[in-house]
Formats: C-alpha cells, structure tokens, sequence
C-alpha cells in the first residue's frame, strides 16, 4: 500500500572535483573502456553547477536536483531523470532523446533547441518502502511534478514526446517541432506555439485556453475536448486546403510536372512550363531529384515536401511556405525566395550562389526577409546570396559559414552574434 506520509530526501551536494570524476568514468563507461563506472547521480545536489557539453547519456540522475546549472549541449539522452529538478537551469542546445523525465520540474528552465524526441515528460513521484513493505512518497521540497510552466522551448524537437496531463501554461513552443506529441489532458493556457510543427498532435482534453497557435502546422491533430477560449489560431495549416486546388490546373500533377521538365530541357521549345502560384501543393507526387528550373510557385502551399536534389535555378518562390521542406543538395542557383517561409527546412549542401546565362549575365539568389527560423543551413553554399532582413535565428550552420556574408540587416540569435564577433 502507498502511505500518505512522506518521507524528504537528503542530497548530496557534489564538488567540482567529484562531478568531473563522475562523468569521466561515465565516459569510459559509455565508450567500452577499462575502469569505467555508471554515473550513479541519483539524489545529487548539482544545482547551480558549469557541466556545458557533458556527455551523461543512461546515466542514473534520480530525483537529482540541477536547478539553476549551467547544461547547454549536455547529453541526458536515454538518462534516468525522474522526478529531476531542473528550475531555471540552461539547456539550450541540449540532447534528451527517450530520456526518462516523468515527474521532472522544468519551470522556467531554458530549452532552446533541445531534442526532446520521444522524451518521457509525463506525471510521476518517487516512493521508497520501509521495513513494513509499505511504500511512502518522497517529497523533493516544493517542485511539483511534470512542469514545463513558463519554460523556454524554441525550436526545440519535441516529436513522440510523452507530455499527457503535464502542465506547461505560458511555455514558448515558438517553432518547436513537435509532430506526433502526446499533449492530452495538458495544461497549455497562453502557451505560445506560433509556427510550431504539431502535425499528428494529440491534444485531446487539452487546456489550450489564451494559447497562441498562429501560424502553427496542425495537421492530422486530435482536438476533441480540447478547450481552445481565448486561443488565437491565424494561419494556421491544417488539413483543410491552405490554397488553391491542383485539380484547377484541369491536367493531372504528374502530367503537369513531366511537361515543366520538358520545357526546362528544351529551352521552352517543348512542353509547358507550370504555374503553381497561390496552389496547395502538399498532395504533389513525390518530387525529389526532379527538374523544376524556373518553377513559378509565388505564394505556394509546399509545407514538408521532399524537394531533395531537385533543380530549381531561377525558381519563382516568392512568399512561398516551405516551412519542413527537405531541400538538402537543392540546386538553388538564381533562386528567389524573398519573403518565402523555410522555418525547420533541410537546407544541408544546397547551392544558393548566382546563376549564369551568359558571359556577363548573373542573377543572385534572393532570400530577402525569408524566414529561415531553425534551419539547417551545414555546406549550404550561400556566397553572393542577398539576405536583405534575412530571419536566420536558431539556424545550424558551420563554424565558418557565416563569414564574409552581408548580414547586417540580418535577424541573428545571441549565438551567431558571438560567432561572428570573433571572426
């Protein structure tokens, strides 16, 4: 039986000296070396501690307390982190993949860019028994379980995450990625979720009341018994048609897309180039590796679509929403997305660098005031590129990619600054 009494635990308060021991070992540990030891961390005082980059993947932090601690890019991924105190501690660029963090308080804790993907973040407490059998609940001061209250998750990657029943009221969700997540009967009053990917979403039963969801991906979600007063949804991409229908083109999609290569090839001499302008193009046939030089796509519905490999010199994709879209090894040369969305894009290895017709004839890519919100932007080639008001906040890139850019009208997180200060 559980008993009503409780029981405090006692932390251990750990030293510099004996946390860097811990995680050494846990290292040899992790990587199959002689002498490696399990971080056995549970119920240890970590508060406030510098442990940025650690590597404490299926470590045992139980009902550890590192409230305050400094954990950017640290690993927790598959860690045991029940019931953990996590307030206010930074973990911006952190890797909790399947970590176990039922019952954790994450109140006002900073979780930019983390990867939360099938975290475990429901409710939950710790019991021990005594020497009857009983079990008693242990109390860790006055964290409650399984918060996410006023927490900071911008593009983070919360896909498969567990968060039924938690509480997450005023959380920033802006552009988190949290398809498939499991949010039913959550507590997410004026919650913000402005952009974010909640495709396949189960929001059954969810308190949404006063949340921001404008401009979120909503499709397949399960919204039934949802309470959604209060809740701003402008924008939003759901299952309903975001545009106009391809069937208005009286030619069926693949029809369509076989007379735009043919026209690409032959100059113009043959088949016909496509207008997709205004279109919902989400139910477009698979699409990677095809010839799509000088796709007129202004305004164009393109959320998620498999772009890889394909050739769009010279596109037309002004104002265009590709926000998912995999793009990686695109060619993109002459390209012009001014004002188009690419937030969470794949833009690894594309080629964004003028196009040339001729001897002295060039057109640069235009990616003025687009918004590359948490892209990834690795070997892309961006040179001669203009980025006029480009968004490229949250954005992955290289250690040196930004270097010799024009972007000094560019919107920048706190990270890329630095980076480029230093250059």
């Amino acid at each position: 039986m559980l008993s009503t009494q409780s029981s405090k635990i006692q932390r251990k308060k750990y030293s510099h000296s004996e946390l860097a021991n811990a995680i050494a070992l846990h290292e040899r540990f992790r990587t199959g070396k002689p002498g490696g030891v399990r971080a056995q961390l549970a119920f240890a005082d970590l508060s406030g501690m510098a442990m940025a980059g650690a590597n404490l993947a299926e470590a045992d932090c139980t009902g550890a307390s590192f409230r305050g601690a400094m954990l950017s890019d640290c690993v927790f991924d598959r860690a045991a982190l029940f019931a953990c105190d996590f307030r206010e501690a930074d973990l911006e660029g952190a890797s909790l993949v399947r970590a176990d963090l039922r019952g954790a308080c994450l109140r006002g804790a900073n979780l930019t860019r983390a990867n939360l993907i099938q975290a475990d973040l429901r409710e939950g407490s710790i019991t021990q028994k005594d020497k009857a059998g009983n079990l008693h609940a242990l109390r860790l001061g006055k964290v409650g379980p399984a918060e996410l209250q006023g927490a900071t998750l911008a593009a983070a990657n919360l896909s498969e995450a567990s968060m039924e029943g938690m509480s997450a009221g005023q959380a920033d969700f802006t552009d988190a990625i949290m398809r498939d997540c499991k949010l039913a009967r959550a507590n997410l009053q004026k919650a913000q979720f402005t952009g974010a990917n909640l495709a396949g979403a189960d929001l059954r039963g969810a308190n949404c009341t006063g949340a921001s969801l404008d401009g979120a991906v909503m499709t397949g979600v399960k919204l039934a018994d949802a309470v959604m007063d209060g809740a701003s949804l402008v924008d939003v991409v759901n299952d309903n048609l975001a545009g106009k229908a391809l069937a208005e083109q009286g030619v069926a999609p693949e029809e369509l897309l076989r007379l735009h290569a043919l026209w690409a090839q032959t100059g113009g001499a043959q088949g016909k180039a496509a207008d997709l302008s205004g279109y919902d193009c989400r139910s477009l046939p698979p699409l990677a590796g095809l010839v799509l030089v000088g796709l007129r796509a202004e305004k164009a519905i393109l959320v998620g679509l498999d772009l890889r490999g394909c050739q769009l010199q010279g596109a037309r994709l002004m104002g265009a929403d590709l926000r998912d879209c995999k793009l990686a090894g695109a060619d993109l040369r002459g390209v012009n997305l001014t004002g188009a969305k690419l937030t969470r894009a794949d833009l690894r290895d594309c080629d964004f660098s003028p196009l040339v017709i001729g001897a002295d004839r060039s057109f640069a890519a235009k990616l003025d005031q687009a918004a590359l919100r948490a892209v990834d932007l690795r070997g892309a080639k961006l040179g001669g590129a203009s980025l006029d008001r480009v968004d490229l906040r949250d954005a992955i890139a290289d250690d040196d990619q930004l270097k010799g850019l024009r972007l000094d009208t560019a919107l920048l997180d706190a990270r890329a600054k630095a980076r480029l200060a230093a250059e």
